[in-house]
């Protein structure tokens, strides 16, 4: 069992576990309400219709959430994260955030003008290269085969068309 840090109190280390319940309360609620509200399907046979799944989750949801309340209520409290594989004390490391915010934006304006391979292995080159990697000649063999590899699967293995660009007429 571990012990309140000097300054709090347990009453105030059970607010954020009632956070929890009440979230999961109302997410419950929401999916319970939704599911009802859901419009009556003419294609659907038999009693099991398209709300019985987020009928039952969400009644789950809730039931859930009145135990977690109920074990807090009762001094159960969950335990804090050791942090044993993350440095506790480090910040952001804002280069990183922006190279990948740079890969996806560059993946995003130029899958119209060069297509999905090639774009797509922009992105996965960028996202390789902002997360440390620094083989180049590998990394761009790669993202090649990972560009024009994902194309061919949504082209043709989930039959979704995707922007072929300029490799038009070769892929």
């Amino acid at each position: 069992m571990s012990t309140a840090p000097t300054g709090s109190s347990t009453e105030e280390q059970g607010r954020s576990e009632y956070g929890v319940a009440l979230f999961l309360g109302a997410l419950g609620l929401l999916l319970v309400v939704s599911a009802l509200l859901l419009p009556e399907s003419r294609i659907a046979r038999g009693p099991v219709g398209p709300g019985a799944v987020p009928i039952v989750v969400g009644g789950l949801l809730l039931v859930v959430s009145v135990f977690l309340a109920l074990d807090v209520r009762r001094g159960g409290r969950g335990e804090p994260e050791g942090g044993e594989d993350i440095e506790l004390g480090g910040g952001t490391d804002w280069r990183t955030v922006a190279l990948l915010a740079v890969a996806f934006l560059s993946n995003a304006l130029l899958i119209g003008p060069l297509g999905w391979p090639l774009s797509g292995a922009i992105l996965f080159w960028g996202c390789a290269f902002a997360l440390g990697s620094r083989h180049y000649v590998r990394d761009v063999a790669i993202a090649l085969v990972l560009g024009v590899g994902s194309w061919y699967l949504f082209v043709l293995g989930l039959n979704i068309s995707l922007p072929v660009g300029i490799l038009e007429g070769i892929l």
